[in-house]
């Protein structure tokens, strides 16, 4: 299901650009990838993705970056079935049952659209599920739950928002423990947890722990992602990205979203599986909350929870009717098929025409022929000329052989990064070419040398019937100088050396 059309569906995020860039720069050491502004997320995600994505290169050299890091998130899904079907016997489910929960999660158009994508949640998930299995582990061994603490510092550090999720866990801990060890158990969970201090000791010893001078600081990253960020809206107000963005998961999947939540609360009155209910109780929550910030992938972490509380209810309802009607032999089978029909009908039903979309529709032909390209003799001097593109290419340009800093620029940094406002004394004119795609062209209202590049570009490439273009950008021979922008100027005086950036004259 994961594999079949990843090429082509769903339609690129920026952030899966982001993070194969930073994949490729922490597995390669070959330069720094284009997001290097600050303390962003925690490191191990992308290491994790570096690990993985050689065997993709490998295996497909022609494909693009985008794909590659796709057919990396193989394994990871895989994994994380496996852990799925774990959870779900540990929390007190059947065989039928806990694969149930794996095959929900397989065919849901939502899960294998996101699930699919190069996001760290998938990490995260697969971590935190691991860490569940450990705490609920029925042999209750020590090392068990000291696996448990070091497993959720490596979700938590492959993706942060997974912290969410504690509360949750400590609830498995505490149930999955022996009530006269329980003190040791908690006390191995916390050691083992430890290891997420490594973090802050990094940025410490760094001497970027705390903001001022001229460097990035861990703690000025967290103050901006849980303050100064701007909000998503209600997801109760019609237009807000957040209820926009929720509308989007109801329509990919609105039996497992809606089935999964109210599963997920009912979970919460149900010896053995609380757990389980405080984790969607909690992840709804963040969603539901005012003005916070609600991202796309968000619903990565949120599918496999749904899915274990929706089946796992479900069986639950079926005992509890078994038991009362004293249903038994040949007729308990019967209902059980009958019951099992009905629900892949329904199903199956509310999701056929999102389930095609996901594995027959091809949103990134542009991408792939812009892909070609890059690699083919449009540009002659690749390792001197200078480009500017979204994300998404951006490692594609890098692999084609154009250098990373000043000469594959990611579109954002035109105006506000100052090193590439150094590098650019005559502003739009020390750009060659640019690669037009349509987060750029959104992008232009904010970004004035962007704007200016995209009126002066005389095109050479069109792909997909225009979704993105190629541009030569023209008239770069008249005078001009550049001014810093107002964002960029106050950063100025902490370069050094603009040939650090771009030593080509």
């Amino acid at each position: 299901m994961r594999a079949w059309n990843l090429a082509g569906h769903p339609f690129p995020n920026d952030d899966e650009g982001t993070y194969l860039a930073q994949a490729w720069a922490v597995r390669t050491g070959l330069g720094l990838s284009h997001y290097t502004y600050w303390y962003d997320h925690p490191p191990l995600g992308w290491m994790q993705l570096g690990a993985l994505s050689w065997l993709p290169e490998l295996m497909a050299p022609e494909r693009t970056a985008l794909v590659q890091g796709r057919m990396a998130m193989l394994p990871v899904a895989a994994v994380t079935s496996v852990l799925l079907y774990l959870v779900a016997r540990r929390l007190g489910a059947g065989v039928v049952a806990a694969a149930a929960v794996v095959g929900l999660n397989a065919v849901s158009p939502l899960a294998i659209a996101l699930q699919r994508q190069v996001y760290l949640d998938s990490f995260a998930v697969m971590w935190f599920l691991a860490s569940l299995a450990l705490a609920l582990s029925p042999k209750r061994n020590l090392w068990a739950h000291c696996a448990c603490g070091v497993s959720f510092a490596v979700a938590v550090l492959s993706k942060e928002t997974i912290a969410v999720l504690l509360p949750a866990l400590v609830w498995a801990l505490w149930q999955g423990s022996d009530r006269r060890t329980r003190g040791f158990s908690l006390a191995a969970f916390t050691a083992g947890a430890a290891v997420l201090l490594g973090y802050p000791l990094y940025s410490l010893l760094k001497g970027e722990l705390f903001p001022g001078g001229c460097h990035s600081a861990l703690v000025g990253a967290l103050v901006w992602q849980i303050g100064s960020r701007g909000g998503s809206g209600s997801v109760f107000q019609p237009g807000t990205v957040a209820n926009t963005l929720v509308m989007q998961w109801l329509r990919a999947d609105p039996v497992l979203v809606i089935g999964g939540i109210v599963a997920g609360f009912a979970a919460l009155a149900l010896r053995g599986v609380r757990p389980l209910g405080t984790a969607v109780a909690f992840l709804v929550l963040v969603v539901c909350r005012p003005g916070g910030y609600l991202p796309k992938m968000y619903a990565v972490q949120v599918v496999p929870f749904l899915a274990l509380a929706l089946v796992i209810v479900v069986e639950r309802a079926v005992r509890a009717g078994r038991a009362r009607y004293g249903v038994q032999g040949p007729v308990r089978r019967t209902v059980a098929a009958v019951a099992v029909a009905l629900m892949a009908a329904v199903l199956a039903f509310g999701r056929w025409p999102q389930f095609r979309e996901v594995q027959r529709a091809d949103l990134n032909a542009g991408y792939r022929a812009a892909g070609e390209w890059l690699n083919g003799p449009a540009v002659p001097d690749k390792r001197r000329a200078r480009l500017v593109t979204d994300d998404v290419l951006w490692l594609d340009a890098v692999r084609a052989g154009f250098t990373p800093g000043a000469g594959v620029i990611w579109h954002y940094k035109l105006d506000k990064d100052p090193a590439i406002v150094a590098s650019m004394p005559h502003g739009w004119r020390d750009i060659d070419f640019v690669l037009v795609t349509p987060t750029m062209r959104e992008a232009q209202a904010e970004l004035p040398t962007l704007k200016a590049l995209l009126r002066h570009g005389e095109p050479v490439g069109d792909f997909a019937y225009g979704q993105i273009q190629a541009l030569r950008v023209t008239g770069r021979s008249a005078e001009g100088a550049s001014t810093a922008p107002s964002v960029a100027r106050p950063l100025l005086p902490c370069l050094r050396e603009a040939d650090d950036i771009w030593p080509y004259e």
